[in-house]
């Protein structure tokens, strides 16, 4: 077991993978007039990308349509003392095919807020990194 300078463990790229499949809760980082933005969002990990389904003119799709984003998703338990953290970095691609944004619609990603989502954001991670605490 590797560990960093702080004694966390290393996390392998497919144990950050497996993470990542998980949970449905994560935060993507992006860049809104020039400032760091972070926003949680409902995902879908579909192989080594995240999926995430807004609307077309939402903040976040404009903002990370063709950009550089992180994307990072954890889990703590205070009582044990025990948890981990995943983070990624890729491009993030706004979906206009309308194959592609059909496959998307039939994966299990239900949106948490009301109004009309069918606007697709695909990350696509190229780096990936993740450290493990144990008490």
């Amino acid at each position: 077991m590797r560990t960093d300078s702080a004694g966390l463990q290393i996390l392998s790229p497919e144990e950050c993978i497996a993470l990542l499949a998980s949970v449905p809760i994560g935060r993507i980082v992006f860049t809104d007039r020039a400032l760091p933005a972070v926003q949680p969002v409902n995902f879908h990990l579909d192989g080594e990308r995240v999926v995430i389904r807004t609307s077309r003119d939402s903040k976040l799709a404009v903002a990370a349509a063709n950009a550089v984003v992180a994307f990072e998703t954890d889990e703590y338990d205070a009582r044990a003392g025990t948890g981990w953290s995943v983070t990624a970095v890729g491009r993030a691609r706004t979906v206009d095919d309308p194959a592609e944004t059909a496959a998307l619609a039939r994966l299990p990603l239900t949106p948490w807020a009301q109004g009309r989502r069918d606007h697709y954001i695909v990350v696509d991670l190229k780096q990936l990194s993740g450290r493990r605490i144990r008490r």
